[in-house]
């Protein structure tokens, strides 16, 4: 395949690779080559659909997924659901990526992080429309907007039946391995690697090779999407198609998948009450430090800081330009946002720059629209200092909808960010050590308390 070649080619990828360019030329797309709906002539061509604030990757995936929307815009008002689920392969739904940064300046540019590596919070943004764009796709050939052959995992071919909406519940795990360098071309590649009744995992992986030049790619990133199937009508849960693994490595994905389902479905179980009546030492100790902070603060540590003293806000307003191809405010972009918070906690909270190492944990539990009120609020939940020349930082940043005019406010999301510290720049702090956080309330402690478990609980079975 030409790495070069772009959409004014008329050229189309093979084996499902989508090259990535720094332009989008679908947005100028003419109105005739969409044909609208019911004798309408007022619809907009899809790529005109979503925001404008994308990355060229999120518009090249969406542009990918518009045949299948338009397929769906109008189906039958009395349209049934699927009567029979298929089964299909993980192969089926395989999709992937390649950024040209070795080629394209401008993509270059627009990835480009201070220290000459690739930003973490657009790469965010571009995983979640890839997972988004697998959750709906099974096969597919494509070039930015070329589409050969497009088939939805969570639902038959027939334009009869009624459409799922699919949407992601959490991020299960983003785990980087190495620095992206933002030189080197980059490959995302991603597929279904199970599903249940109703829901869907969806694991990406990104892959490059060394700036000097080795052929072969190694993992650098990898990352675990939860989607759900709602019925389009009722919004209930719908069930989705049945996944058959076919070699040796898929089985092993889908067992794995398969046992954080059943963990996931245990922690929402009874398991909570438990856990606080077998815990209460550990949360008189932790909130001990903290009772000295507040009744004694001249006596209390110099090395410990209390939660609510590492904390950052920022609010916005939802903006049209952020929103997703259904017209709600893009999960990429959340994340995106909660990213920068959780950077600039971890950067004031240490004195020196923050290195990326893991989403631990993104909750999505409703969805924000345009024009609302949005508030993102950051902490430091824990740090360790075991290993010294990775002394870890938790970050917390939950997302707040807020409404001033019915004095209300609803968590939409949670993000649980870890960083360490650059190696380059501890060099330049002699003596540089990481404080202990302390919580002031019972509520900070528990906070505190459920994300070290939650944690520890990962790190054994990721072992």
């Amino acid at each position: 395949m030409d790495l070069n070649s772009s959409p004014s080619n008329n050229t189309i990828a093979v084996n499902g690779t989508i090259p990535v360019a720094s332009t989008f030329a679908g947005a100028t797309a003419p109105l005739e080559n969409h044909p609208p709906a019911n004798g309408s002539g007022d619809r907009k061509p899809i790529a005109l659909w979503p925001g404008m604030y994308h990355s060229p990757v999120t518009t090249a995936l969406w542009e990918a997924r518009g045949q299948i929307f338009e397929r769906l815009l109008d189906p039958p008002r009395d349209a049934p659901p699927q009567s029979e689920l298929l089964t299909r392969t993980p192969s089926q739904s395989r999709t992937s990526i390649l950024y040209n940064f070795s080629s394209d300046f401008v993509l270059r540019e627009q990835y480009r992080d201070p220290w000459n590596e690739v930003r973490i919070g657009k790469l965010l943004e571009d995983l979640d429309a890839l997972a988004g764009t697998i959750s709906v796709k099974v096969k597919c050939s494509l070039m930015l907007v070329f589409v050969l052959e497009d088939r939805k995992h969570c639902s038959d071919e027939a334009s009869t039946t009624r459409p799922l909406i699919v949407v992601t519940a959490s991020v299960d795990k983003i785990v980087l391995k190495k620095p992206i360098s933002v030189n080197v071309d980059l490959k995302i590649v991603g597929s279904v690697i199970w599903v249940g009744h109703s829901s869907i995992e969806i694991q990406l992986e990104v892959t490059q090779s060394n700036e000097e030049g080795n052929d072969s790619d190694s993992v650098a990133l990898t990352a675990n999407f939860i989607f759900v199937a709602r019925d389009s009508k009722t919004g209930k849960a719908a069930p989705v198609n049945r996944l058959l693994p076919e070699t040796a490595h898929e089985k092993v994905l889908f067992e794995q998948a398969e046992a954080r389902s059943n963990l996931r479905k245990r922690k929402r179980g009874g398991e909570k009450k438990e856990f606080e009546n077998g815990e209460k030492n550990r949360l008189k100790a932790l909130l001990a430090e903290g009772r000295i902070f507040c009744d004694m603060p001249a006596l209390a540590d110099r090395d410990s800081i209390l939660l609510k003293d590492t904390s950052l806000e920022n609010a916005l307003i939802c903006q049209p330009q952020q929103r997703n191809i259904h017209g709600r405010i893009f999960g990429g972009f959340l994340m995106h946002r909660a990213f920068e918070l959780a950077f600039s906690t971890a950067y004031a909270f240490a004195g020196l720059v923050p290195y990326f190492l893991e989403v631990d944990h993104v909750d999505f539990l409703r969805p924000v629209d345009v024009g609302d009120f949005l508030r993102l609020k950051s902490c430091v939940l824990y740090t360790e200092v075991h290993d010294p020349d990775q002394p870890l930082i938790n970050v917390e940043v939950v997302a707040h909808v807020t409404r001033p005019e019915l004095r209300s406010s609803e968590v939409s999301n949670t993000f649980h960010f870890t960083f360490t510290v650059r190696p380059e720049a501890k060099v330049t702090k002699n003596g540089f050590k990481l404080r202990n956080v302390v919580p002031a309330t019972e509520e900070e402690a528990r906070r505190i308390l459920e994300r070290i478990d939650a944690d520890n609980l990962n790190e054994f079975f990721r072992t």
